[in-house]
C-alpha cells in the first residue's frame, strides 16, 4: 500500500481540497482528484529528504530562535531606514547598489532560507548567485558601507545558517 499510495493523509486532503475547490461531489470530480492527488503524492516522494545536522535538535532549534529574533529585528530597522529614505529623499550620502558577498553555505536549503530573509528585509534584494564562485548578488537600496554589510550577512545570518543546516 505504501508504494502505490506513499502518502495516504496527503492523498485524503489533496483530494478533499479539490472537491472543496471545485465545489462539487460529482463521481467525476472526484475520480480526477483523486487521480491528480495520486500525482502529486508519487511527485513529492521524490523530493529529497533533508539530512539533519550536526549537533542536535535543541541547539538547532535555540539558533533558529535567536536568527528569527535578529531576522525580525534587522526588518524593523530597515523599515525604520526605508521610510526615512522615502519620506526624505534628497538626502546627501545615499547611494543605491549591488554588493557580491562570498559565502561558505552551499546547502540548498539554507541557500533559501537566507534568500527569503534578503527578500524579506527592506531595501535589499537578492539578486544572484553563482554557485560556481559561492558570490551572492545583492541589491542594497541605502549602501554606505560595503564591509560592514558583508559582515552583517555573514556574522548574523550565514554562520547561523550553517549552523542549522550544514
Amino acid at each position: 500500500m505504501k508504494r502505490a499510495l506513499p502518502f495516504p493523509l496527503l492523498w485524503l486532503a489533496l483530494t478533499a481540497l479539490w472537491l472543496l475547490l471545485n465545489q462539487s461531489l460529482w463521481i467525476g470530480d472526484l475520480l480526477l482528484g483523486a487521480v491528480l492527488a495520486w500525482g502529486a503524492c508519487l511527485a513529492y516522494r521524490q523530493l529529497e529528504v533533508p539530512r539533519t545536522a550536526k549537533g542536535g535538535a535543541w541547539r538547532r532549534c535555540t539558533t533558529a530562535l535567536r536568527l528569527l529574533a535578529e531576522v525580525a529585528a534587522d526588518i524593523v530597522r530597515s523599515n525604520i531606514a526605508v521610510a526615512r529614505i522615502v519620506l526624505n529623499p534628497r538626502t546627501p550620502g545615499q547611494t543605491a547598489g549591488f554588493l557580491e558577498v562570498p559565502l561558505e553555505l552551499r546547502d540548498p536549503a539554507g541557500l533559501a532560507v537566507l534568500a527569503c530573509i534578503i527578500t524579506a528585509t527592506p531595501g535589499t534584494a537578492w539578486a544572484r548567485f553563482d554557485a560556481g564562485r559561492g558570490v551572492l548578488t545583492m541589491h542594497i537600496l541605502d549602501l554606505i558601507d560595503e564591509a560592514q554589510m558583508i559582515a552583517i550577512i555573514k556574522g548574523r545570518y550565514e554562520r547561523r545558517l550553517q549552523e542549522i543546516f550544514e
